[in-house]
């Protein structure tokens, strides 16, 4: 694989994510260490299932047992009119495992309250992952970190959720570098208070993080958000489609010099900071703004064997990585949930 990825132009920058890079190691090492008790058994597990596959002229499939989920946000219009109890039955039909919150309500559905959704999502056999909470607002009560964490954290903690995060960029103080490293300071916060609790705070992106400083155009904002954040306090979860997204927008700085990268880059070089990803399709269209049209998962041109196949043979990776499906606007949301789940479960790794 080309590796096209460059570090900041800013030497302060680039010791820190050469340190963080080399603590993520030392990391990985340490969970081995750990493990090593338990780890032959996995493995022997997951060797035995791919020799299985082989044997009917298929590889092993490419989404690890039991980490297929979905963010609800995609089914947010069956949540507010149905409620939480129908849509988790269908999931449990198609065959998901988790399933990743966007609020806690269900509109017209009616009340419902923290105990009642966990045992819902235990009754039909679904895990609460995670859950997308805003980042800050100039409103002091609403539930967003910066103003009302104990509340964000007291919630997901009743929930059960292992991981807490924001679908919020690092906007807050601009687009700077120092705009960007003040929010690190306040992700770094949230990840340490989070941990308290046995949780992991992460931040889901969008295109335009890995857009470029104004303050400096050789720096990607990305590239500061990793330098800045303590690898072990905050994660990431990488929504696939919207960098892929960046980089058909951004691999060229604003004065026109060539900047490339790969997404599936970055989580090969830090793979134990994306426990999450969203897994969201799209047909690739040089015509409008973001280089793709958003497509339910299959129907796009987006390689997911090859991406998810990569994550899958870093350390650890068959069992460390959770993958949401996700659109952001389907036609018909519980069809886009049953066709994404089939062909997720349909792909199989190249037989060796």
């Amino acid at each position: 694989m080309s590796r096209t990825r460059r570090t900041p132009a800013d030497p302060e920058l680039t010791h820190r994510l050469s340190r963080r890079n080399m603590l993520g190691v030392a990391a990985g090492a340490t969970a081995a260490a750990l493990l090593g008790a338990t780890a032959p058994t996995a493995a022997a597990a997951e060797a035995g299932t791919a020799a299985a596959d082989r044997g009917h002229g298929r590889g092993r499939p490419v989404m690890p047992p039991g980490r297929l989920g979905i963010q609800l946000y995609s089914l947010r219009d069956k949540v507010a009119t149905l409620g939480f109890a129908a849509v988790f039955a269908e999931l449990k039909k198609y065959g998901y495992d988790e399933v990743e919150f966007a609020g806690y309500s269900q509109g017209s559905a009616g009340p419902i309250t923290l105990a009642q959704l966990k045992r819902l999502a235990r009754d039909n056999g679904l895990t609460g992952i995670g859950s997308h909470v805003g980042y800050y607002s100039s409103d002091p009560g609403a539930y967003t970190f910066a103003q009302n964490l104990d509340k964000v954290l007291d919630d997901a903690q009743a929930l059960g959720l292992p991981h807490i995060g924001t679908a919020s960029g690092p906007w807050r103080y601009g687009a700077t570098v120092d705009g960007w490293k003040r929010c690190a300071e306040e992700f770094n916060h949230y990840g340490a208070e989070a941990r308290k609790r046995g949780m992991k705070f992460y931040q889901h992106n969008h295109a335009e993080e890995f857009s470029f400083a104004t303050d400096r155009p050789d720096v990607r904002l990305y590239d500061v958000l990793l330098a800045e954040t303590d690898p072990d306090l905050v994660h990431l979860e990488m929504d696939i489609y919207w960098a892929y997204a960046a980089q058909f927008r951004f691999s060229r700085r604003v004065d026109g010099t060539p900047a490339p990268f790969d997404p599936l880059d970055y989580v090969l070089d830090q793979p134990h900071r994306y426990p999450l990803f969203h897994v969201k399709d799209g047909e690739h269209d040089d015509s409008v703004r973001d280089g793709y049209r958003m497509t339910d998962v299959g129907d796009g041109d987006i390689d997911y064997r090859r991406f998810i196949s990569a994550v899958n043979r870093t350390q650890h990776g068959y069992r460390a990585h959770h993958w949401q499906a996700e659109h952001d606007n389907p036609v018909e949301s519980l069809a886009f949930a049953r066709k994404s789940a089939a062909h997720l479960r349909s792909l199989r790794e190249k037989d060796c």
